[in-house]
């Protein structure tokens, strides 16, 4: 009953990001103020002449950001009085195998595309004499060859750290298009639960979230899946997701989907059997408590490297591993990331927390000599007055947990 609604949700959601030029057009404005007088070059992905056999093409995320483009071998040029698309001319051999793609006399194309003029893509050289000697930046560095090649001896510098700045704030739109990913992911993840069970594969897990995923008519996954059963929980990127789960061991899963170009990040960590062990509970709370403080302590003015700071003092003060060591000591990476059109977007840690950021807190314990890994990842967005979780529907207690896992069991 789920699935027909989340693809409904989805086609709203996606045709809303690519049919609003405005909001496309508002980003490239933000560009221009953010780089004064300056002439940005923003290249899109490309793909090889018979496509990305293997996987697929996928749009550069500043490109899209920035105008919304879908196909490949694009580029925009964005400065005081030019807004200029450029796209490719027609390629017959590739079209055979990818399909055809609109070009620069595509009737009606600016309009679509919202950009005052589309232009080919050969006439990059062109334009940028026509604007003197105004200031050259890159939203790609080292700045590709078709630029350096057009631009001759003029030095090109870099409009990245200012791009960046503007994508750490979301908008409106972007954060319903992250809660819509997020709703889905977390299906996923229930999913999951539902099926864990001693005897099966990692693979097989994550088989059942991605197929609840790509049912709901996202694209692909936002990174790729990490299954990982008692041992593999202590490797942060696992990926083989190979091994067989036995009852007594935890199934950590940091799983999430990508659609209409946005990514979720939420991991959970729950116990194969359906039962924590009373160290395995022990551990969790722990990784809990750090999570609940730092999530409460989110606010606009804020830093991210205070509430590292907070999540690490919860954790030294919450226990010790078997060796007796405190427990911070087991959490061997920054608290959290930006996530929104790559699932590491970018982000100012030691800078302050603004309304519409998106964040994960994802506390986490990693003890080879107990062979344990639990991490607690949920994603927030910061508020005019605190923050939101985006992923509390997903139970976080060990004892949320225990309920969902029992009540899945119970109906298979």
């Amino acid at each position: 009953m789920i699935r027909p609604v989340f693809s409904l949700l989805f086609l709203g959601f996606s045709l809303a990001a690519a049919d609003d030029t405005a909001e496309f057009r508002a980003r490239r404005e933000a560009l221009r103020k953010a780089t004064p007088g300056a002439l940005v070059y923003v290249p899109g992905g490309t793909e090889e002449e018979k496509g990305n056999i293997r996987s697929g093409f996928v749009q550069d995320p500043n490109f899209y950001y920035l105008t919304g483009w879908m196909e490949p071998g694009a580029a925009a040029l964005i400065g005081p009085g030019v807004d200029v698309l450029l796209l490719p001319e027609p390629n017959a051999t590739r079209e055979r195998y990818t399909g055809k793609k609109d070009h620069a006399g595509t009737p009606g194309i600016a309009a679509r595309t919202g950009f005052e003029q589309v232009a080919n893509i050969t006439a990059l050289k062109e334009l940028l004499a026509a604007q003197g000697d105004a200031r050259l930046l890159s939203v790609r560095m080292p700045a590709p060859e078709a630029l350096k090649d057009a631009a001759g001896q003029r030095e090109v510098g870099s409009a990245l750290e200012a791009l960046a700045r503007l994508r750490m704030v979301k908008s409106a739109k972007e954060v319903a298009l992250i809660q819509h990913t997020t709703d889905v992911t977390i299906e996923a993840h229930k999913a999951a639960w539902r099926r864990t069970a001693p005897g099966l594969r990692e693979y097989q897990i994550a088989a059942t979230m991605s197929n609840v995923y790509f049912e709901a008519g996202c694209e692909r996954h936002g990174y790729p899946p990490i299954v990982a059963s008692g041992p593999n929980a202590i490797i942060l990127h696992y990926q083989a997701n190979k091994r067989k789960m036995d009852s007594g061991e935890l199934l950590l899963m940091d799983v999430g989907a990508e659609c209409a170009m946005y990514t979720a990040d939420i991991t959970r960590t729950i116990p194969v059997n359906g039962k924590f062990t009373a160290r395995q509970r022990e551990l969790y709370n722990a990784v809990l408590k750090a999570s609940d403080a730092a999530i409460a302590a989110a606010k606009p003015g804020v830093t991210f490297a205070s509430l590292n700071e907070l999540a690490r003092k919860t954790l030294r003060e919450a226990g010790t591993a078997k060796g007796g060591k405190t427990l911070d000591n087991y959490l061997t990476y920054f608290l959290g990331h930006g996530v929104g059109l790559e699932v590491h977007d970018p982000t100012d840690r030691p800078g302050a927390l603004q309304p519409g950021m998106i964040v994960t807190i994802e506390p986490g314990v990693y003890i080879p000599e107990e062979g344990i890994g639990i991490r607690i990842e949920d994603m927030i967005v910061i508020t005019e007055t605190g923050a939101r979780n985006m992923t509390e529907a997903l139970p976080r207690t060990p004892e949320a947990i225990e309920k969902f896992m029992a009540r899945g069991k119970s109906a298979r």
